[in-house]
């Protein structure tokens, strides 16, 4: 059999898996849902475990190369040897009680300088934790697993640590802080991080020459498994609501992400809105039959900032940010429609955001994630982005497999025309 590559996808609430020929075809795809959740480490290790043990053994003895992606902020700390110390700090923990200690380091802003950021849960462990530790991203603590060696990071996993993307190094501020040795070395994405280690190679099946290459985020990898055009925005409705797209530089502003991948700029920012807050206000109800009964042609009339708790991160970088949800009608239907419409115009105020930083705006939009496959939201987001919505359901790990794949076949990514 010819090589195949696996790309693993560390989400919110679970890991993904795809296996991928050297054409791109997804051959095996599979998931789980985390036991305890997000700030369990051991459980990213034990999802990731199953999940590859499970792979069929004539696709797994095939696979020469592994890339995985992750939650862009999951913090946590660790001893040299790996082993988490506490529980990890989610993407979505604001921290303002470190805001004037970042604008001391970063007085000219930046990634990092946001009490949502990395660096502000960075200070937050060292606090709770002191320093001699690592501090490592999710996707980076995984390849510390499966290389036996922590310290790599990716560099578009670290942007919000405080990685300089333009200059290549860290920030001199931060470079020079007490703890700065628990940051990891960074390597861009795509490049090679090393051999499979014995151990993990024995538990999970695999060959022991397996290749483990620089993932990225989360996001970025669902962007890539929508292999988009110049003309293309992406949005990845999660857990979360993600915009991204692919621009000619990079772009500046407070929760505004640039990020290098397989050598081209892919810039946009996260909301915290998303899919969490649906679970939120409706447990146990099949949102998918009660969004039938929504006529997205109409308004709902409401105004509604769907906001799981206080803070945002994007399109308004502001932790103090307080969530709309009343009034909350009689209707779960009208309830339902008000909330998705407050996304889609948060998406709106996204792209916008985007256009005043520089970007050009989105003549279509791709959609990815859960809320995707939703054709009520599709069209309801297309009365209010003014742009066709087109849904993809291609899986971020078949993305992120591809950037293990094309380091098999020694060439970068391109975009489709």
């Amino acid at each position: 059999m010819t090589p195949l590559a696996l790309g693993i996808d560390l989400g919110t609430s679970g890991v993904r898996i795809a296996v991928i020929d050297a054409a791109g075809h997804i051959l095996h795809n599979t998931a789980t849902t985390y036991r305890q959740g997000l700030q369990h480490p051991e459980d990213w290790r034990s999802s990731c475990r199953s999940l590859i043990q499970a792979i069929p053994a004539n696709l797994r003895s095939a696979i020469q190369a592994i890339a995985v992606d992750g939650t862009s902020g999951t913090l946590l700390a660790c001893d040299h040897h790996g082993t988490p110390i506490g529980h990890a700090l989610s993407y979505a923990q604001s921290c303002p009680e470190f805001a004037e200690t970042l604008m001391g380091l970063l007085p000219g802003g930046g990634p990092a300088s946001s009490c949502s950021g990395s660096l502000a849960r960075a200070l937050r462990l060292i606090q709770d934790h002191g320093e001699g530790l690592l501090l490592r991203h999710q996707a980076d603590w995984i390849n510390g697993w499966l290389l036996n060696d922590w310290q790599w990071g990716e560099e578009g996993n670290n942007l919000r640590l405080g990685w300089d993307l333009e200059r290549g190094q860290w920030n001199e501020a931060i470079a020079t802080l007490p703890w700065a040795d628990s940051l990891p070395t960074v390597r861009p994405s795509g490049s090679d991080l090393g051999r499979l280690a014995a151990k993990p190679a024995q538990e999970l099946g695999l060959c022991s020459d397996v290749t483990v290459v620089a993932g990225t985020t989360d996001s970025n990898a669902a962007v890539l498994a929508a292999n988009p055009g110049d003309n293309d925005g992406i949005t990845v409705l999660g857990s979360t609501l993600v915009l991204k797209r692919f621009t000619t530089k990079p772009l500046t502003g407070p929760g505004i992400t640039s990020h290098r991948v397989a050598g081209r700029w892919l810039c946009g920012g996260a909301s915290n809105s998303g899919g969490a807050v649906l679970l939120q206000q409706f447990p146990g109800i099949n949102l998918d039959q009660l969004s039938r009964q929504i006529n997205p042609e109409q308004s709902s009339g409401l105004e509604l900032r769907p906001l799981p708790a206080p803070g945002e991160r994007f399109p308004s970088d502001d932790p103090t940010l307080e969530p709309v949800l009343t009034p909350r009608p009689v209707s779960d239907c009208l309830y339902l429609h008000a909330l998705l419409e407050g996304m889609a115009r948060i998406e709106a105020e996204g792209w916008e955001r985007l256009t005043e930083l520089g970007a050009q705006p989105p003549k279509r939009v791709i959609t990815l994630g859960g809320g995707a496959r939703n054709p009520q939201w599709r069209r309801l987001r297309e009365r209010i982005l003014h742009c066709p919505v087109l849904t993809c359901l291609t899986p971020p790990a078949a993305g992120v497999a591809r950037l293990a794949l094309n380091h098999l076949q020694g060439k970068g990514l391109t975009a489709r025309p």
